[in-house]
């Protein structure tokens, strides 16, 4: 019996693993693509919004840094290791390793110093709690200490500096780059953008996804609706609204200005096939997302997409 279970469950999860992930079907498909600049390979700053390190472009066009050469100013550093290069945790299994070896080496076992194997997992267990409990307390303190919000655009929120200044959002920049303010016309404008985007998508009309995004966005949207037509598929986002939205960074390069601002957005998502026939989603009911968007603009020009990332 637990034999058949272990094969059914084999064979639920290898299919679900080639679905067409009808459930992320949405514009951007659950994916991280595009181009933030010379940040387009280092994190955004977390957000309220967004919590979490947004995850890492999958496709760009943008010239990835050299391996071994100076990393670009911001970019999260790359966690290696069984513990994700964590120096505590690699350090308590170095000390554990070394009790152990000590233990062979004076002839009372291997978990001699910590009586037998028994006694060995059930440190373990209370170090794995205690080191849960102190990150989970960590994050609430961090998260605790960020500046308090305020919603002068719409369901976009702004983070005040100490002397209660609008944050620009340009910390941390790399060499040559500047911050640069972002006002409520422009959280209005990325608002109408996301909105536009999905409605484009929904009617497949490849010259409304032009107008408000790069060529190389445009590329990306092009390529998964032909995978959907492909298949026989049409993926509809309807009724799209706003919930939660703040800004993660803005700052200018040469010719070119980009704001990168975490949102949280509602919709009606739904899927069907090209006889009309529900495939996934509900027309009844409102799903949910949380994405990180990157826009860009020349210096007083309109703002269009340039990245989309998934929080965390």
């Amino acid at each position: 019996m637990r034999r058949t279970s272990l094969v059914f469950a084999t064979i639920l999860a290898v299919t679900l693993a080639l679905a067409p992930g009808l459930a992320f079907a949405r514009a951007g498909s659950s994916s991280s693509f595009g181009s933030r600049g010379t940040r387009t390979y280092s994190a955004p700053p977390v957000t309220r919004t967004a919590p979490a390190t947004a995850a890492p472009m999958q496709r760009s066009l943008a010239t990835q840094p050299a391996p071994g050469g100076m990393a670009t100013a911001g970019m999260a550093p790359a966690r290696t290791g069984l513990f994700g290069g964590s120096p505590f945790m690699s350090g308590l299994m170095g000390g554990l390793l070394g009790a152990g070896i000590g233990g062979l080496l004076f002839g009372g076992g291997l978990f001699h110093g910590i009586s037998g194997f028994g006694g060995f997992l059930g440190f373990l267990l209370q170090i794995f709690l205690i080191v849960m409990v102190v990150r989970f307390l960590f994050r609430m303190v961090m998260r605790n200490r960020q500046p308090a919000m305020a919603g002068p655009a719409g369901m976009f929120a702004r983070g005040m500096d100490p002397a209660g200044m609008p944050m620009s959002g340009g910390g941390g920049a790399p060499m040559g780059d500047a911050p640069i303010q972002i006002t409520p016309a422009d959280y209005q404008q990325f608002e109408q953008l996301l909105q536009r985007v999905q409605a484009g998508w929904s009617v497949q009309d490849v010259n409304a996804l032009r107008s408000v995004s790069t060529p190389e966005m445009l590329s990306y949207f092009a390529d998964q609706l032909s995978d959907q037509a492909s298949r026989g598929l049409r993926n509809t986002v309807t009724d799209v609204k706003l919930e939660q939205g703040d800004l993660a960074e803005a700052w200018a390069e040469p010719g070119r200005e980009y704001a990168t601002v975490a949102m949280r957005f509602s919709m009606i998502d739904v899927t069907r096939d090209a006889a009309g026939r529900l495939v996934d989603g509900d027309p009844n009911r409102r799903s949910e997302a949380t994405e990180v968007w990157t826009f860009l603009r020349a210096p007083g020009g309109n703002w269009i997409l340039s990245a989309i990332q998934q929080a965390g």
